[in-house]
């Protein structure tokens, strides 16, 4: 039975994500912050949870040694867990900014640090993004009707591309077989997205999943199988 260690798994897609990869036989070990998986999930034998709270180096490092000492390898390392705090701003608040980096960037980077040798060799590292965070896209963004709404999440998702960026470089260099992915999950309907957006978490978890299980070229931003720019 193959692992996955997602993060993030009490709500919207990191709950849907969990489900899916319960249903394909995967040993899920998830983490949650102030909330609980899934009313079905927790009746599962193959699901282990953990408290973590990336705004907290404490936490963060008690979460992961916690995962390492129950001596699981882990296959597939999902970083879902994220916030968006000026979802309402067109102007960037620095305050706001430093939270969000907080938890989308700096916390998410040194859960992956800490979990990297509990990974095995051939292991797959993926990280929830967004096409918010592509520079590229910006072009289309300006011609929009909000080019300037929630500059803080944006900022982070763009820095957290270039983490993943910078980790499979690295990975590589260092002569590791394992894979690191970005993942646009499209606009989700969850609490972040909101009621009116298209798709589901069910269906963000199925794109997540196939990027999951498949062997990619690594060090690249996907949606719905396919590269999108950085």
């Amino acid at each position: 039975m193959k692992t996955v260690l997602i993060t993030g798994i009490g709500r919207g897609i990191g709950k849907a994500t969990a489900d899916k990869f319960l249903s394909q036989g995967y040993f899920v070990i998830g983490t949650t912050f102030n909330s609980k998986p899934s009313p079905a999930a927790a009746t599962t034998a193959n699901l282990k949870t953990y408290s973590l709270d990336l705004t907290s180096p404490d936490s963060i490092k008690k979460c992961a040694d916690d995962i390492k000492a129950s001596g699981m390898k882990i296959d597939i390392l999902i970083n879902n867990a994220g916030i968006m705090v000026d979802d309402d701003e067109n102007v960037l608040v620095p305050d706001k900014l430093r939270k969000t980096l907080e938890v989308n960037l700096i916390g998410t980077a040194d859960f992956t640090e800490r979990m990297l040798p509990a990974l095995n060799k051939a292991g797959h590292i993926v990280f929830i993004s967004s096409a918010a965070g592509s520079l590229t896209d910006m072009d289309d963004v300006m011609k929009s009707h909000h080019p300037y709404f929630y500059p803080a999440y944006k900022i982070s998702k763009t820095a957290l591309n270039m983490y993943a960026r910078t980790l499979a470089v690295r990975l590589t260099h260092e002569k590791y077989a394992i894979t690191v992915s970005c993942v646009h999950p499209g606009w989700v309907a969850t609490d972040m997205g909101g009621s009116e957006a298209p798709v589901s978490s069910e269906e963000a978890a199925g794109q997540i999943f196939d990027v999951s299980i498949s062997q990619r070229e690594t060090g690249q931003f996907w949606y719905k199988g396919k590269k999108q720019p950085w």
